[in-house]
């Protein structure tokens, strides 16, 4: 009986359509994190009612998951090359679950965050390795295509993330949002477990050659979160407020003692000399900079439709969803392009988009129509999804199979980094411009406001920002075309070896 059972899971390994078993494996785990962070927001004020918290203690249960997940991206990259990537996926998973289903059940509001804390680091482990596990099982003429479909699915999570959870919200409550991601991560755990090779021989061998870098892991994961705290606390308390001031010299000492030491160390957490590669560093940093621009647009534009224009909140998150379908069906169509012309134009003309999109929503007035937002979400959706492929493609088929797990963590930190910083730069501008016209510098005041100046300071800040976010876009375009867009010699063992057992 054993073997009939265990003929139908050798099959699957070694099909010749294994890449599309695995990415199927991956895509249920990767997009219930997406959904459930994405999702999770729409229950906070549910959630500050039933616990008779406010606002701004409630948004720890989305921001406390967000920083533990950023934190361990990078540990849990790197494990995974040591230990195997199936590992610590399905690891991440399991965790995963417990927490949801004990966050359902929680009768404290203190004791619901911790558990969003250690669910943000078992996050980690699905994030850092999904974008690893679907890089190595496609040869190397489809990695741009691979991390086209990986796009798909953080876009598809994005979009149905708020649409379920307020459906769940409504009806079942909140305690819904944590119960009914349990048996779609149980479903993910068993596909993992059945279709996802093992390690291979190389994988095995180099894993064992190495320590992993505790003392990296714990000074990397203390910058970043004094840094993301000094970031995202400093339009709140004022940038040269003391906490914010020491936060950022703490994180500024912490990431000189992060390169002394992976320097110097024999196993770093992350190879410092990869930077010393023309295409990994500049696409990092477009990747950044990108990063930084765009996410203006996720957080100020509910703001702007809903206090700014009027709108109510389900009509307003219609008016957002055309981008993130944009992202998601082009996603793949500018992998594939990648694929066949290289990735450096394919790039350049994603976030030439974006910076379209930035100067376009900087037209925005307290008149503007619905079709200007739509125009510029499209415009936005369409440059994310245009850029993201091939600039991971470029970035993963600069280095070994070998280092794909941590610098998979890496790239991820990146986004999660230059979007906690984005949102703090485009606040800090719309709440400076209101202050210089006279009004309090709070984005809470637009919806309490009782005449029209607020609103206008309102959106002559928001145009500001924006404004200022179409210039940082352009610095993506130039670092993206200043890379060489040759091919990277990398080795396909990962994607083309058996597995030797069941890591």
């Amino acid at each position: 009986m054993a073997a009939v059972g265990i003929r139908p899971i050798r099959a699957i390994t070694n099909s010749p359509n294994y890449k599309w078993w695995a990415y199927g494996a991956v895509a249920v785990g990767l997009g219930l994190t997406v959904m459930d962070q994405s999702g999770i927001n729409i229950a906070l004020p549910e959630i500050a009612d039933h616990f008779d918290a406010d606002i701004p203690t409630v948004q720890w249960v989305s921001l406390a998951y967000s920083l533990a997940t950023s934190a361990m991206l990078m540990p849990m990259g790197r494990l995974s090359d040591m230990i195997g990537r199936k590992r610590v996926y399905i690891i991440g998973m399991s965790i995963f679950v417990v927490m949801a289903f004990a966050g359902g059940f929680s009768q404290n509001l203190g004791i619901l965050i911790i558990l969003k804390v250690l669910q943000g680091m078992a996050s980690a482990g699905i994030q850092a390795n999904g974008m690893a596990l679907i890089t190595e099982v496609f040869p190397q003429s489809e990695r741009g295509k691979a991390l086209g479909f990986y796009m798909t699915i953080i876009g598809t999570g994005a979009i149905s993330g708020p649409i379920v959870g307020g459906i769940l919200v409504s009806e079942l409550g909140w305690r819904s949002v944590f119960f009914a991601g349990v048996p779609v991560a149980l479903l993910a755990i068993l596909t993992a477990s059945l279709v996802l090779r093992g390690m291979s021989v190389e994988q095995r061998a180099s894993g064992r050659a190495t320590s992993f870098d505790w003392v990296g892991a714990a000074v990397s994961s203390a910058a970043l979160i004094t840094f993301l705290l000094a970031m995202t606390n400093g339009w709140r308390l004022g940038w040269m407020a003391w906490p914010i001031v020491v936060g950022f010299g703490v994180s500024v000492v912490l990431i000189a003692a992060f390169v002394f030491w992976e320097m110097r160390t024999k196993d770093p957490m992350l190879d410092l000399s990869l930077f010393r590669n023309n295409v990994f560093s500049l696409a990092i940093g477009a990747r950044f900079t990108s990063f930084l621009a765009g996410s203006a647009i996720f957080f100020l534009m509910p703001f702007y439709l809903i206090q700014g224009l009027g709108y109510e909140a389900r009509h307003a998150a219609l008016l957002l969803v055309p981008g993130s379908i944009c992202m998601a069906l082009l996603g793949p169509l500018s992998g594939r392009l990648s694929d066949r012309f290289g990735t450096r134009f394919p790039a350049a003309a994603g976030v030439t988009f974006s910076a379209c999109a930035m100067f376009t929503m900087a037209a925005l007035h307290t008149e503007s129509p619905a079709w200007h937002v739509i125009v510029g979400m499209i415009l936005s959706g369409v440059g994310m999804g245009t850029f993201s492929s091939p600039n991971t493609s470029a970035i993963m088929g600069s280095l070994p199979p070998s280092k794909y797990g941590v610098v998979s963590g890496f790239v991820n930190l990146t986004r999660t980094s230059a979007n906690v910083s984005g949102i703090a730069l485009a606040t800090t501008l719309v709440t400076i411009t209101m202050a210089s016209q006279g009004f309090e510098p709070n984005l809470s005041a637009v919806a309490d406001a009782a005449d029209d100046g607020v609103r206008l300071a309102f959106v002559s800040g928001l145009s500001r920002a924006f404004q200022v976010s179409g210039v940082i876009m352009l610095l993506a375009i130039v670092l993206t075309l200043l890379r060489n867009d040759k091919k990277e010699p990398a080795s396909e063992v990962a994607a083309q070896a058996p597995a030797t057992g069941d890591d």
